[in-house]
């Protein structure tokens, strides 16, 4: 494989809307999404009012990389070897000593090698994306209320938070106004989502007039695509894509054969009937990438026509793009920004706050006291030696599926589309696919190993 990655080389972009196209404003979305939930369970399922009151400290807890044990309420952070660096009962950390008795230097439990293991499963899930960790925060203290109450060592409380996902972003629920989610977004967009700047617009447009094929497949609804859209790129949006897929159910859409997923047609934001073949540009609503792929050699005119894809999601957009279809894969990192970027003077006093303004999150891009650094950690009950630092299995994941990691698209909007990047590859080093640099972590670690 080349040691270089170049936009130059490709035949086709395509992109994720959702964090990586649509940056969303986290100190104001991620309280959105939790409430969300939260209210569905006490209203609905009958779950303590204590679960609505979140404090800003609260969301410290919240990092990617985490997996829920459905079954015993426990969180954990692995190892790249599957170890456990970290876990915690609810949101109540673990000790290194109870660490140590519970899980020692063995494999945890429902650990396989890399491309054998799901990120979601009956038994466990995987926290690897901003709208998902305001629900590990809830999951986390559904587990403490429930402990605490009855003294519960298993939980079934999974099914809940599964209604309560259906209830708020179920296909219907943008058109009906229901839940929580969908009114506030429609009701304050600006709140909520940031606009692209304009070096990304204009890079978007060199890529057309450079020839490209501009894709866009998100797993959001149509009716919400079109509203996330038109206020980040403006209402010509649709004269950028060449092709806009929504509903899409990533992962499936890179793994499913094309009878298991068809496309359909859209009318007024409703799917219509299931297409043989996908014959043209347009928008369209599921599909699979191989009916895509088919389109895309007749519309480049070439046989094997290479694409790359940007998305944020491990699970639903980088290992399956990687994995099933051999695709370029750039990885929206957030947390290369998080570690550089913000301090937490930045955060503004209680006391300066309206009287009746909610407590803030923390960016949910920034370390988590509780669970240390995305992508490295020490042992427990180790210095911090050369022998005792890891790197953990989200990690290893980054430099495995990814060809490069960079913390947004406007990090890269105003480099040629020649530039060079080099890729994560066995031949470079560990930190080479990180642009425009490598996190503060990972750099004092080589620098820790070269002594």
């Amino acid at each position: 494989m080349a040691q270089h990655f170049s936009l130059a080389s490709c035949d086709v972009v395509g992109f994720d809307l959702d964090h990586t196209l649509c940056r969303y404003n986290l100190p104001e979305s991620a309280p959105l999404i939790y409430n969300s939930f939260a209210e569905f369970l006490v209203k609905e399922k009958g779950y303590d009012k204590e679960l609505l009151t979140v404090t800003p400290e609260d969301w410290d807890f919240c990092c990617k990389g985490l997996a829920l044990d459905l079954e015993d309420g426990s969180f954990i952070k692995l190892a790249d070897n599957g170890t456990v660096l970290r876990a915690s009962c609810g949101t109540k950390m673990m000790t290194p000593e109870a660490l140590a008795e519970e899980h020692g230097k063995k494999e945890w439990k429902h650990f396989m090698s890399d491309t054998g293991m799901a990120c979601r499963s009956g038994k466990y899930y995987f926290y690897d994306n901003y709208f998902d960790l305001p629900g590990a925060l809830l999951c986390a203290r559904v587990v403490d209320s429930l402990t605490k109450k009855s003294g519960q060592k298993t939980f079934d409380f999974w099914k809940d938070i599964v209604a309560a996902i259906q209830h708020n972003y179920k296909m219907s629920a943008f058109k009906e106004n229901c839940g929580i989610y969908f009114p506030e977004i429609k009701r304050d967009p600006g709140k909520y989502l940031n606009r692209c700047p304009e070096s990304v617009k204009k890079w978007l447009q060199q890529l057309k007039k450079a020839g490209k094929v501009l894709l866009l497949i998100t797993s959001s609804h149509s009716d919400y695509c079109r509203l996330l859209c038109g206020y980040i790129l403006g209402n010509d949006f649709p004269d950028i894509f060449d092709i806009v897929i929504t509903n899409a159910l990533k992962p499936g859409f890179f793994s499913h054969l094309p009878n298991q997923r068809p496309f359909r047609t859209l009318e007024n934001d409703e799917e219509q009937e299931a297409l043989p073949s996908l014959d043209k540009p347009g928008w369209y609503s599921q599909g699979n990438a191989v009916h895509l792929y088919e389109l895309l050699k007749k519309m480049t005119g070439k046989p094997e026509p290479k694409v790359v894809y940007f998305g944020d999601s491990m699970h639903s957009d980088i290992f399956p793009a990687r994995h099933y279809r051999n695709w370029e894969t750039v990885l929206i990192l957030e947390e290369l920004r998080g570690d550089r970027d913000w301090k937490p003077e930045e955060s503004e006093p209680v006391e300066k706050r309206g009287k009746y303004e909610d407590p803030k999150a923390k960016p949910l891009n920034t370390l988590s006291k509780k669970w240390g650094s995305f992508f490295i950690d020490s042992v427990s009950g180790l210095e911090n030696t050369e022998d005792s630092l890891i790197h953990t299995w989200s990690c290893k994941r980054v430099s495995t599926y990814s060809t490069i990691a960079i913390p947004s698209i406007e990090a890269i909007a105003e480099l040629p589309l020649d530039h060079k990047f080099t890729r994560f590859s066995a031949n470079n080093s560990k930190t080479a696919g990180y642009y425009p640099h490598p996190p503060l972590v990972l750099l004092n670690d080589a620098k820790l190993k070269t002594k």
